[in-house]
């Protein structure tokens, strides 16, 4: 039973990806298992299976602790940690072949406090993924795609789990800015001469010295292009997953 995160920055596409990749599997004949991590979402494109809003809701915590939406969604955040039990409950109950995880809208607050990597290592013991969400529309500049990238590795630093990176929702840009970007993957000089062509002054050498960074952590970042509303590139995103948790490769690809 996989356990597939979805992370990625707020406007991702995140939940969406959820719903269309869960459907698609079932499509593909195969039983799965939806978690809503987000105890602040007021609507979700699909019906979870296990919703951690049973259990803890920033809501209530607001009215509860007399605390604003921000301060609610930390306090959730790591209150969701005390009920990782009952989540492991939940997920082993429905049975599934296959089980995608929808993390909280603001990656920070599960990536980047303390109960984000306990509640990964913790909802049940079975192999784990993450996958990465690119967005199109803000990757398409040079200098937002290297801080995706920073970010991406930051991620993979804090939970140290397969990791595949996918770019979504391209169905909101034209064919040549999609294969621009996904070019830029999986050829750095592409990358680097996008970044001397389209920078300037600091954005160009922070860029600059940010690629090589990254360089030197030997990480990859070739995208899979994928639409959630076409479900263009969900059939390579399901070939990587199954590739990566049979043979056990840190990240990809």
């Amino acid at each position: 039973m996989p356990v597939v995160f979805i992370i990625g920055t707020a406007g991702s596409g995140k939940s969406l990806f959820t719903a269309s990749f869960s459907e698609w599997l079932k499509m593909s004949k195969q039983d799965v298992a939806t978690v809503n991590l987000d105890p602040g979402v007021l609507k979700l494109p699909y019906s979870p299976d296990v919703d951690v809003r049973n259990y803890v809701n920033a809501g209530d915590i607001m009215e509860k602790y007399g605390l604003g939406p921000n301060g609610a969604s930390i306090m959730a955040a790591d209150l969701i940690a005390d009920e990782i039990e009952n989540l492991t409950r939940d997920v082993d109950e429905a049975h599934a072949d296959f089980v995608l995880v929808d993390t909280p809208g603001q990656m920070e607050l599960f990536a980047f406090r303390a109960s984000g990597p306990y509640i990964v290592d913790e909802l049940t013991k079975e192999p784990k993924a993450l996958i990465y969400l690119f967005d199109a529309v803000f990757s398409a500049n040079p200098f937002n795609y290297v801080s995706n990238m920073f970010l991406s590795a930051a991620v993979y630093n804090r939970f140290f789990q397969p990791q595949i990176h996918v770019l979504s929702k391209t169905d909101l840009l034209p064919k040549k800015d999609v294969s621009q970007i996904v070019e830029w993957s999986g050829n750095p000089r592409r990358l680097e001469d996008a970044i001397n062509d389209k920078l300037e002054d600091t954005k160009r050498i922070f860029s600059q010295n940010m690629l090589r960074a990254i360089g030197q952590l030997g990480m990859q970042f070739h995208l899979t292009p994928i639409s959630s509303k076409t479900n263009d590139g969900l059939i390579a995103v399901n070939s990587i997953l199954e590739r990566m948790l049979m043979q056990g490769e840190k990240y990809t690809t």
